[in-house]
Order: structure tokens, then sequence, then C-alpha cells
């Protein structure tokens, strides 16, 4: 059901939920009694449910073969422990400074497990960072200016933010045991202070299938593109419409080198990137694309790269 702006109101209930002291403390008993309603009902079942329901089409664990089938699959028989150290957004610098170096790590301002060290003396006076947790994926809060910012609701958001656990929300295995913590990194920005294009490399048993690119990523209009392995616009859209027209990186090849690294340990996996002066920065590692729950615009952009991925590799 929907509102006359359009917005659902389960969106609207999760707001009030996640924005507002009122609503926190109005809705967390029940929110509380909804995770363990479903410990008791297995993954699997879940998992099926929220597919049919996001699909729009019943999901065939048996015999999966669309690509959003597959990650569904992955994220039930596919699970190890390396998987929740990828998943973190603080330890996983460890593993990519191991794995490409880390010249390729945005910079690290601050971490802390308490919300009551975000305050402007901890943090850089110049401002031009952001504030996320390790582990979910709220997106974060960007600090342009420290002097404008309202510290006690920052102090507040991410006390609640460091309760949730994000599996809950998905069935996402990788999520469920990570020790929440709070990081605040360098902001990138272009020149113009615009923040930058996402890339996003799709592998496939260690090799790269695709590149996604999200534009706008921090407005209420997002586009992306989706382009092959030799930087040619694809007739799939995933998600979102297309959007500008996108020259292929002179470091593209870097890039897709640095990609597959990183992507050897695992069967399918999303690496993301960042390009700012032409220099390359890790954005992080995701193990299920939307969770397996966005329809490409164009079924037979699903089946193709479904064929594509080998899940007994």
């Amino acid at each position: 059901m929907y509102n006359q702006e359009g917005k659902s109101i389960r969106s609207r209930v999760s707001d009030f939920y996640r924005k507002s002291d009122s609503g926190y403390f109005i809705l967390r008993p029940f929110y509380k009694l909804y995770e363990f309603g479903l410990m008791l009902i297995p993954d699997k079942l879940i998992i099926q449910s929220s597919f049919k329901k996001h699909m729009g089409y019943s999901l065939d664990l048996d015999n999966p073969k669309t690509l959003n089938e597959k990650i569904n699959w992955l994220k039930l028989y596919d699970r190890n422990d390396l998987h929740t150290i990828i998943a973190d957004k603080f330890k996983v610098r460890d593993y990519v400074e191991k794995k490409i170096g880390k010249k390729y790590l945005i910079p690290l301002l601050y971490h802390t497990k308490n919300p009551n060290d975000l305050k402007p003396e901890n943090l850089p006076s110049t401002g031009n960072y952001i504030i996320k947790t390790n582990h979910d994926s709220s997106g974060g809060v960007i600090v342009r200016d420290p002097l404008v910012i309202n510290w006690n609701y920052i102090r507040k958001r991410f006390k609640h933010l460091l309760k949730e656990n994000h599996y809950y929300s998905t069935i996402e295995w990788q999520y469920k045991n990570i020790e929440p913590r709070i990081v605040v990194e360098q902001l990138l920005t272009y020149d113009d202070g615009s923040i930058p294009d996402d890339y996003k490399f799709h592998c496939f048993n260690g090799k790269l299938a695709f590149v996604m690119v999200d534009f706008d990523r921090h407005s209420n209009i997002r586009t992306r593109n989706l382009y092959d392995t030799d930087w040619n616009l694809l007739p799939c859209n995933w998600g979102r419409p297309n959007g500008k027209e996108l020259n292929k990186p002179e470091n593209f090849e870097e890039m897709k080198m640095l990609a597959e690294t990183l992507a050897k340990d695992f069967k399918y996996v999303r690496i993301d990137f960042y390009l700012v002066n032409a220099k390359i920065y890790f954005g992080e590692i995701t193990l299920h694309h939307a969770s397996g729950f966005q329809k490409f615009y164009q079924k037979e952009c699903d089946e193709k790269y479904g064929s594509m991925l080998n899940l007994k590799s």
C-alpha cells in the first residue's frame, strides 16, 4: 500500500523506526519479536518466500538457472568463515591489503565500538569524511562540515545501528556473526565535490563477467550502465535505467586485474571500486548483489548470466 507520495507504508514505518528516538523505542520490542520468529523458520523457507515476493516467480533451488536464482542458492549453500571477514567493512581492509596492496584502500580516519566516541574532537576538523558501520548496508553519514552536524543525533543513530543484525533483513549468513563497529573513512569526491561513480565488477568463478557502473548514488535519481569485459554497453538493465555515456577508463585493465585477484576465492562476487583523479580505490566486496532479489528489465539477461555462473566449480 502506498501513500500519495508513492512511498510504501513499510518504508514509512522503517524510517520511523530507524530515524527517530520515539520510533526506535516504540517499535524495538516488536522488531526483536520479529527476529525471534525468524529464528524458528528455516532459512530456505524465508528465502523462497522473499524471492517469490520480489521476483514474481518461484525459486528453483534444485535446478537454478537465472543469475538471481543462483545468487540465492549461494546464500544457502555456500558459507564459510572467509565470507564473514570480507563482509566486515573493517576486517576486509586487511584482506584486501594482503591481496592487492594497501595503496588501493580508502584512508581510514577512525574506528570505535562506542558511539559516544563520535564527537568532533576525535575526528578531522576539516570534515570530508563518511561515518558508517562495518556490519550492514546502511550507507553511512557524510560529513562535509563538522560544525553543522547534530552530533547528538549522530551518536543516537549509530547506537541504534550497532544493535542491528543485517542477517535478519536478507538471510545473508555472512552478516550474522560480524562484531559491530563504527568506521570513519575519508570521503572520496571529484574536484567539484560530487560523489564518484561506483564501478562494480561482477565476477563468476574468478573471472570478470560484466561491469556495472552506478551514477548519482546519493541522490534520488540513480542510474546504472552495464558493460561487457571489453567495455561495450550491454542491452541489459539490472534494477535501474541507463545513465550517462561513459568512456572506458584508461586504467580499466588494472581494475579488471584487481577484481579478478580478489575474486579468486569465490564462485560469485561483486568487487566495487572508485576511480578518482585516475587513482583506483577499493570500495567493498559483496557476495550477493541486492541479495538476489533485483529484477533485470530483460529476463533474458538474468538467464544469460545465470548460464555463465558455474556453481559446481
